[in-house]
């Protein structure tokens, strides 16, 4: 029985989100592929302590505990594991800057063929240095207004920022979310300023960095496509789409394949893309781990072409020790 070990958590901001991806591949493995696969988990603190099974160690210690480890933390972790010969799945450097820099992300996919939404991210909030909430909102709100108009999609930073975004509302709402911070949708100028007003005022996000994110709203319909390198014979094989146009599918699979070979020597990809009738197609979100969760997108998409996770998972690990 081989020994997977998980790595998670690290110095870094995606501390909480790679928790939790940790832990979801973990619960996976163990309800699933028990019968093949025993699970390490490595915990990596905001310290930078490692910890086996909640131990400290050294990463030296890992080489006779594990046979292949799945980073989702810092890409810089897979660098010790490969100084110690352990094969590894991970995100590379390079893929996982785009993800958490929208403006690298928007800039580099423009030689790929598809755009994103504009975007404006606004520093955490110094009641110091900016003065009054509703100021520094206003002055906030028009600069967002300068660069770009309505609708606006407006949501803390904290939030895990690789969820796509909330559309198709008919007002400004506030939506609320597991830790309590919001994402609005802003029509209207006064609108937005309140939408910021609500994030910027908030103890939370202010504790946790609190930087905002205001993105443009693009109306149109939402595809998710899921691309895997060397699945079924293929460089990179894309799960097909439904309730879409023969000449969409096509065209949206033709976008998917190139997202993927231009963003990396990355194992699995998940594009959202927006199809709008005149303004063409927009990504908004990209990602490098695959929801293995029995009712998410991508178990589905396995699930129509005849597929099973636990089989997709052994793939992209096998292609650790190749």
């Amino acid at each position: 029985m081989k020994k997977v070990g998980i790595l998670r958590g690290g110095a870094w901001g995606n501390y909480g989100n790679s928790l939790q991806d940790g832990a979801d591949l973990i619960s996976y493995v163990n309800e699933n592929l028990a019968d093949k696969y025993t699970t390490v988990d490595i915990f990596v603190d905001r310290k930078g302590i490692w910890h086996i099974n909640g131990l400290p160690v050294l990463p030296h210690d890992i080489v006779h505990k594990v046979d292949v480890a799945w980073n989702v933390s810092h890409p810089s972790l897979s660098q010790i594991l490969n100084n110690f010969s352990i094969p590894n799945i991970s995100v590379p450097a390079f893929s996982s800057s785009l993800k958490e820099s929208r403006a690298m992300l928007r800039e580099h996919i423009a030689n790929a063929g598809v755009t994103m939404p504009q975007h404006f991210i606004i520093p955490a909030y110094q009641a110091d240095f900016d003065g009054p909430v509703e100021k520094f909102a206003t002055k906030k709100a028009k600069e967002i207004f300068e660069k770009f108009g309505s609708p606006w999609i407006v949501k803390s930073l904290t939030e895990d920022v690789s969820m796509g975004p909330v559309r198709g509302r008919e007002s400004s709402q506030r939506v609320s979310t597991s830790n309590g911070m919001g994402v609005h949708v802003a029509n209207t100028f006064p609108e937005l300023v309140n939408a910021l007003i609500d994030l910027t005022a908030q103890a939370g996000g202010a504790e946790h960095g609190g930087s905002i994110l205001v993105e443009e709203l693009i109306a149109g319909r939402e595809g998710v496509m899921h691309s895997l390198s060397g699945f079924r014979g293929e460089d990179v094989y894309t799960f097909p789409l439904s309730n879409f146009s023969e000449a969409e599918k096509e065209k949206l699979t033709l976008l998917s394949k190139n997202l993927h070979t231009h963003l990396g020597d990355n194992h699995y990809l998940k594009s959202h893309f927006i199809l709008t009738p005149n303004r063409g197609i927009y990504i908004t979100n990209i990602d490098f781990i695959p929801d293995f969760g029995s009712n998410s997108h991508f178990c589905k998409s396995c699930d129509s072409v005849g597929a099973k996770a636990p089989d997709v998972f052994e793939h992209i690990l096998n292609k650790a020790f190749l």
